[in-house]
């Protein structure tokens, strides 16, 4: 959950550093700090806060020159965010510098044997002890950098991505991998290494992904050599070439990255659908699936993965599979599925949802999936994500970045992918009519038109966030396919308001809710003309009763809901079983709103980090 990056080449790298270090500023915010090798030493600065904080001390008490750097940007798991726990460490020589991505579970005995080894230590991070146990194993064994972090690293228990550098080999950056992302970017002499390839997309398009269990050695002038961290075996670097551009990390004119994801809905959906969906001819055609369809139709159960957002799109395609498709499916949150010894056949579809493809817990649920002898579909947003490798087969959502810690656009195109295997496996199954089918896959390609006429709701999203912005507490209600739409939009007004905010199905209010409704709770209510609509209405009339105020989700040309609500949001109409898709959006936009309004900072939300790769 934090964000590495280093360089080594003919550039100067302190505002590589920089600029890459701010294009990762969503995996962590507390805390930052660069090092830079010039002139035979090692030039350090760490500071608590942002990469701003960091740029300004920077530049005012260090020369910035050198053509090898390394920067960090943490979110703090060992230690509280301060200047001394910030990376990168250096060793108790001073000639090691180490950022680290990660967490290394055994880090207290190691730190304990090598206090009596004379080591002494200046922060509470597991870190600092990783880089004094490269440096121990390089003296007492006399080794280079690249085999003494080999060892170390066969020695530690956790996960990590890291970056270290030796003062005695200053031509040289040593990288590896085991549970968090890391990318090598190579170029015309020079390479970079980051925690994605958006700190490097504008000087080259070729980048190597670490596998997990890998250690790079990157030398000037010289090929990357990779090897297994375990065996020692030599790997043959594999170059791709890269899915994104610049324009899709640039903020594009919006205040906010929040906002500008919002309003690429329409554009992403038919992304994901593309080349995918044709509903004149009535196909359906994703690759993952056609090859494994005998899997699907052969399921006795699916079971989805996922953890908070994304375990949101799992409990839409819960409704929808079962709906369109007849099989039965479980919606399991990953964190817990790992740990509860759950029951897995061999005749099961364990589908893993993740926008990054590195959530650490997912990655978890899916080893265990496959110990389990199941199929393990992945459905996620970064092409060679861990998840995208480590899956039997798979489907990309085509979101493009999402740079906003609160998801938005992952969540709309997780469900139309979602949405098409439902359809595709209804159809091969028999289980939906011709027709049924035949409309869903029209509906379908019309829905970012709808999601377009969904947006005109901004303005009224946020005349309304003027009246609620103070409000302490926020209940969500929806039904059916709108239940887990209930729960994104109270999960988007808590991560970057800070509002207490609960979703619940509708009927479940009078079964404990109720009593927290007075003059001062906002109630948003998802009461599309679709679906539950009379008994959307009755629960209605049960808050009015009580006095609650009343923001409401309606179908264009409502009337009956209107009359009762305080505040109304006006959607296109659609199907009950595609109407997620289109409820969702005003919820995005008045989260959206009142953060705003509130001062709160909507990309970075406090405490949070967009890329979740520790347990």
């Amino acid at each position: 959950m934090c964000g590495i990056v280093g360089y080594i080449g003919h550039r100067d790298a302190y505002p590589i550093v920089i600029k890459g270090l701010k294009r990762l500023e969503y995996r962590g915010y507390d805390s930052a700090g660069v090092m830079l090798y010039d002139d035979n030493a090692i030039k350090l600065c760490k500071t608590k806060g942002k990469v701003s904080d960091l740029e300004a001390k920077s530049e005012s008490e260090l020369n910035t020159s050198g053509k090898i750097g390394i920067g960090h940007t943490r979110w703090a798991t060992h230690g509280v965010p301060n200047d001394v726990n910030s990376h990168p460490h250096l060793s108790n020589s001073g000639e090691l510098a180490i950022i680290h991505n990660g967490i290394i579970e055994n880090y207290s005995p190691l730190k304990e044997e090598l206090k009596k080894r004379g080591y002494t230590f200046k922060s509470d991070t597991d870190t600092e002890v990783l880089v004094n146990l490269i440096e121990e194993i390089q003296k007492t064994e006399n080794l280079k950098l690249g085999k003494a972090v080999q060892v170390a690293l066969n020695q530690v228990v956790g996960a990590y991505a890291i970056a270290v550098f030796d003062i005695k080999n200053p031509n040289e950056l040593v990288a590896a991998r085991l549970g968090s992302p890391l990318a090598i970017g190579v170029g015309e002499g020079e390479y970079f290494i980051a925690s994605d390839a958006s700190p490097f997309i504008e000087y080259t398009s070729n980048a190597v992904y670490l596998e997990d269990g890998e250690i790079a050695n990157i030398r000037l002038h010289k090929p990357i050599k990779i090897r297994k961290i375990k065996d020692d075996s030599l790997v043959n670097p594999n170059i791709q070439e890269l899915q994104m551009n610049l324009e899709q990390i640039e903020k594009g004119g919006y205040d906010h990255f929040m906002m500008k994801e919002i309003y690429e809905q329409p554009s992403v959906i038919k992304d994901t659908y593309r080349g995918r969906l044709n509903a004149n001819k009535g196909i359906i055609q994703m690759a993952g699936v056609e090859d494994n369809l005998e899997k699907f139709l052969n399921a006795e159960r699916i079971i989805i993965v996922a953890c908070g957002t994304s375990w949101h799109a799992g409990l839409v395609a819960e409704y929808i599979i079962e709906e369109f498709a007849r099989i039965p499916v479980e919606v399991e949150y990953a964190s817990e599925f790992r740990y509860r010894n759950p029951i897995i056949n061999s005749n099961d579809v364990v589908i893993a949802i993740s926008q990054s493809g590195e959530t650490a817990d997912t990655m978890a649920a899916i080893k265990l999936a496959k110990e389990k002898g199941a199929f393990v579909f992945g459905v996620c947003n970064v092409v060679g994500s861990s998840i995208s490798r480590e899956t039997h087969a798979g489907a990309y959502t085509h979101a493009g970045p999402e740079i906003g810690v609160a998801s938005t656009k992952a969540f709309t195109t997780q469900i139309t992918v979602l949405t098409m295997l439902a359809l595709r496996l209804g159809k091969a199954k028999g289980t939906m009519s011709s027709t049924d089918y035949h409309r869903y896959l029209q509906e379908l390609e019309i829905i970012p038109e709808k999601v377009q006429e969904a947006l005109l709701s901004n303005e009224v999203a946020k005349q309304i966030a003027e009246t609620f912005k103070d409000a302490p507490n926020c209940l969500y209600l929806g039904r059916g396919y709108n239940f887990p739409v209930a729960l994104e939009g109270a999960l988007k007004l808590k991560e970057i308001s800070y509002i207490h905010a609960e979703g619940y199905p509708a009927a479940e209010m009078k079964h404990g809710p109720i009593a927290l409704i007075d003059a001062q709770m906002p109630v948003i209510i998802i009461a599309p003309k679709q679906g539950h609509y009379d008994k959307i209405v009755s629960n209605i009339q049960e808050i009015k009763s009580r006095s609650g105020r009343i923001i409401a989700i309606v179908t264009k040309g409502d009337t009956q809901v209107r009359d009762l609500a305080d505040f109304v949001i006006e959607i296109p109409e659609t199907s009950d079983a595609l109407s997620p898709l289109i409820t969702t959006i005003p919820l995005q936009l008045l989260s959206y709103h009142i953060a705003v309004l509130r001062g709160c900072n909507v990309d970075q939300p406090r405490n949070l980090a967009k890329s979740v790769t520790v347990e």
